[in-house]
């Protein structure tokens, strides 16, 4: 399946600010059963935008605007295409938690293993695990399908409850959360078991006949964990689905800290209050250059209230927007 996405994010500032420096992961990943034929990454005021490969081999977008400016709107456009995965079994071999040990002790991707800054645990994790009675038993893609199931079932889902920077305790507490939340909690949950696990950013196609409960016009995030003999199979606990075709993989990383769509700084000498807004349009291209530009409608909009004084007149402008 192709698709065509447009990711638009606008910072609206009350003063303008002298400067911004900003880097974007949201160019999709060209892998496995996806490759990205076509994207290009606008800014406004227009920059000169450099392009490099971190160490996930995640494509990351760099920019800088030294001049005066009220507004900043970035604006990606893309062309993917998607394949279908094959069927995953109904149960694998037990003995795949000796080959998951194994992997452990290699000491290979022991960065998807350990506690990370919005994956790790808290007393109420542990009684989470406790109540829906994860440990290893029978085979683990048995043990992660029940619990993609049990944190669909007691977790509801409800937009802008939490905040780019909220640990998982806010969405342990009242059970409910965004698709953020959700992945960070099965990734917390998942690495203790032995199981190599890593956040995924990007894009959800909705088509006719989804039901979907994951917030249409926004970007998404799910979880990726590592099970031999089959490799990395995606989970997204938000809405009770192992990653298929519909799932537009952008990046990855231990969790969002990695991998946020934009992060960047602004300077300025004065109180600034800026106003970030985002929309995205995810749908099936039908041209060789992808669909027709559509109108900015935010989805999201939130203030974000800096205080600067002309001594540190630094602030931090990362997007919050994993719903």
């Amino acid at each position: 399946m192709r698709y065509s996405v447009r990711h638009v994010t606008r910072f609206d500032y009350e003063a303008p600010v002298v400067e911004s420096v900003m880097e974007a992961r949201m160019q999709p990943r060209s892998d496995g059963l996806q490759r990205c034929l076509h994207f290009v990454l606008t800014t406004s005021p227009p920059a000169r935008v450099m392009t490099y490969l971190d160490h996930e081999g995640n494509g990351v977008h760099f920019f800088n605007i030294p001049a005066r400016h009220a507004q900043l709107t970035v604006t990606a456009d893309t062309v993917v295409e998607c394949t279908a995965p094959p069927a995953l079994p109904e149960s694998l071999d037990a003995e795949g938690w000796a080959e998951l040990d194994a992997i452990g002790d290699s000491g290979e991707w022991w960065e998807y293993l350990a506690p990370s800054p919005f994956a790790h645990s808290t007393p109420l994790l542990e009684r989470f695990a406790l109540t829906v009675g994860l440990r290893r038993a029978g085979d683990p893609l048995a043990v992660l399908r029940r619990l993609m199931a049990q944190m669909y079932a007691l977790f509801e889902y409800r937009p802008q409850t939490t905040r780019v920077d909220s640990p998982i305790d806010e969405a342990l507490e009242a059970r409910r959360g965004v698709c953020q939340d959700f992945a960070h909690i099965f990734i917390a949950l998942a690495r203790p078991l032995g199981l190599p696990a890593r956040y995924v950013s990007g894009y959800l196609f909705r088509g006719e006949g989804s039901h979907d409960r994951s917030t249409d016009g926004a970007t998404h995030a799910w979880v990726e964990v590592l099970l031999p003999p089959l490799g990395w199979i995606g989970f997204d606990p938000t809405n009770n689905l192992t990653a298929g075709e519909r799932h537009i993989r952008v990046a990855v990383g231990r969790d969002y800290a990695d991998v946020p769509p934009t992060r960047g700084v602004y300077k300025g000498a004065t109180v600034v209050r800026s106003e970030l807004a985002v929309a995205v349009q995810v749908g099936a291209d039908v041209s060789p250059r992808g669909a027709a530009p559509v109108p900015f409608t935010p989805w999201m909009s939130r203030d974000v209230s800096t205080p600067m004084t002309v001594a540190d007149a630094t602030a931090d402008q990362d997007q919050q927007q994993q719903q």
